[in-house]
C-alpha cells in the first residue's frame, strides 16, 4: 500500500494532492487520474506485488487506499474470462472470451469503481455521496455505502426498472427520482454535492471509480498468461472501464509486466444514444450531446461523457473503432448469449455481440484473433 502520488490532468497536465478531496481538474473541469510510483514498484517482483486476495484487491499496491484497513469489499472482481466457442463458432471467431462481470456484489461490474471510490471517500473523511445512475452504479454505491457507515443519495431516472430502487432503498441509500436521462440526474446531483460534505461520485467526476475499474485489465492480462488480446469490445456508456483498462496497460508495460502489444479497443453504443460513434467517424476529439437519446439499454443512455476525450484517445491510438447497434440486434445479442453460453446476459452486453456480428461480417476482426467481450451486469434485473 501507499504506491499513490498525486493527481494528473490528462489535458493540462497538472498536478494535484491526491490527500485532500477533489473531483474535476479545477483549471480545465476534465477528468483527474491517479498516479502512482510506479519505478519503486517496478523493483519489486510481481508476485510481491500481488496480494494473496482473490477479489480486485489482489492489485491493492495500483489502487488508491493508502491503509489496507480502509478497504470496503465485498469480493468485487476476480470474475472468470470464459470460453465462448459455441457463440465464437456462430460469429466466425475461434478465441472468443467473455469477462462475466455479473457475478461481482450487487450482480455488475459497478462494485469494481465504487469499492475503490467509496474505500478512498471514507479515508479521506467523505460522509456523504453523491450519485447519478442508470441502475447498477446506484445498487454498488448503497451497497459499499452502508458497508462504509456513510450517507448515499442515488439519483435515478424515473422510468428506472422498480428493482433498482428497491435494491438501493434496502441498503438504507436515499433515491431521488428524476423526470429526463442520467444527465438530468447528474446534474441535479452536482448541485446538492456543491453543499459542503458531499462526494458527487458520477462517472470519472472523481478520480477512484475509473481505479477500481482498471482491475478489468489486470486480470486479462493475468487470466492470458501476462499477455493481451487482439480486440476488446466494450459496452460504452461513461465510458469508464474502456479508459480504466488502457490506463492499466500503460502501468503494466511500465512496470514491465506485458509487452508493446495493445488490443484495438471497440466502444459499442446504442443506435439511439451514439455520441461516441459520430465524433469517432467526424474526426473530432470531443463528443456532442446527443438528443432525444433513447435505448433499452439503459447502461448506453448516456448522451454526453465527461471522459469523451479520453475515450476518443484510446480508441485511436489502439488502432479501434467505435459504432452503434439497434435496441433489437442488443435483444438478439442476449438471446445468443442465453442460448449458447448460459449467460443470463444484461442488454450492454447484448451490444457487444451486435457489435461482433458486425465486425466479424466486414472482416475487422480475423477468425484466428483473440477477442474479448463483457457481460457487464446480470440479466435478472431486466426481466
Amino acid at each position: 500500500m501507499g504506491f499513490l502520488t498525486h493527481l494528473e490532468c490528462p489535458l493540462c497536465a497538472r498536478h494535484f494532492d491526491s490527500d485532500r478531496v477533489i473531483g474535476l481538474c479545477p483549471h480545465c473541469s476534465r477528468p483527474l487520474l491517479a498516479r502512482y510510483d510506479l519505478d519503486a514498484v517496478r523493483k519489486m517482483q510481481r508476485a510481491e506485488v500481488l496480494a494473496d486476495d482473490q477479489s480486485m484487491w489482489r492489485f491493492r499496491a495500483l489502487l488508491p487506499v493508502r491503509d489496507e484497513q480502509s478497504i470496503l469489499s465485498l469480493g468485487e472482481g476476480g470474475t472468470p474470462l470464459l470460453s465462448a466457442s459455441r457463440l465464437g463458432e456462430q460469429l466466425g471467431l475461434e478465441n472468443l472470451l467473455i469477462k462475466e462481470e455479473s457475478l461481482n456484489p450487487t450482480g455488475s461490474f459497478k462494485a469494481r469503481g465504487l469499492s475503490a471510490a467509496i474505500s478512498r471517500a471514507k479515508e479521506l473523511g467523505v460522509r456523504t455521496v453523491l450519485i447519478p445512475s442508470a441502475g447498477n452504479a446506484g445498487s454498488a454505491a448503497a451497497a459499499y455505502a452502508a458497508r462504509a457507515g456513510i450517507k448515499a443519495l442515488i439519483y435515478m431516472p424515473s422510468d428506472i426498472p422498480p428493482v433498482f430502487v428497491a435494491e438501493c432503498r434496502a441498503f438504507g441509500a436515499e433515491v431521488i427520482l428524476v423526470d429526463g436521462l442520467i444527465t438530468d440526474c447528474g446534474r441535479r446531483a452536482a448541485e446538492d454535492a456543491a453543499r459542503p460534505g458531499g462526494l458527487d461520485l458520477a462517472t470519472l467526476k472523481e478520480p477512484y471509480r475509473l481505479e477500481g475499474k482498471k482491475t478489468l485489465g489486470f486480470e486479462i492480462a493475468e487470466a492470458l498468461g501476462w499477455a493481451l488480446p487482439d480486440v476488446i469490445v466494450y459496452p460504452t456508456g461513461g465510458g469508464t472501464g474502456l479508459v480504466g483498462m488502457w490506463k492499466a496497460f500503460d502501468e503494466m508495460a511500465a512496470l514491465g509486466w506485458i509487452g508493446e502489444k495493445r488490443p484495438r479497443m471497440v466502444a459499442v453504443q446504442a443506435e439511439g444514444c451514439a455520441p461516441i460513434p459520430r465524433a469517432f467517424q467526424e474526426g473530432k476529439e470531443l463528443a456532442e450531446p446527443w438528443t432525444q437519446a433513447s435505448t433499452a439499454a439503459l447502461g448506453l443512455r448516456v448522451p454526453q461523457a465527461v471522459g469523451d476525450f479520453l475515450i476518443l484517445r484510446a480508441i485511436r491510438e489502439s488502432r479501434g473503432t467505435a459504432l452503434a447497434v439497434s435496441d433489437q440486434a442488443i435483444r438478439e445479442g442476449q438471446r445468443l448469449l442465453a442460448g449458447l453460453e448460459g449467460i443470463l446476459a444484461c442488454p450492454e452486453a447484448g451490444a457487444t455481440v451486435a457489435a461482433l456480428r458486425l465486425l466479424s461480417k466486414q472482416a475487422w476482426i480475423s477468425p484466428d484473433e483473440t477477442v474479448v467481450i463483457f457481460n457487464t451486469g446480470t440479466g435478472l434485473k431486466y426481466l
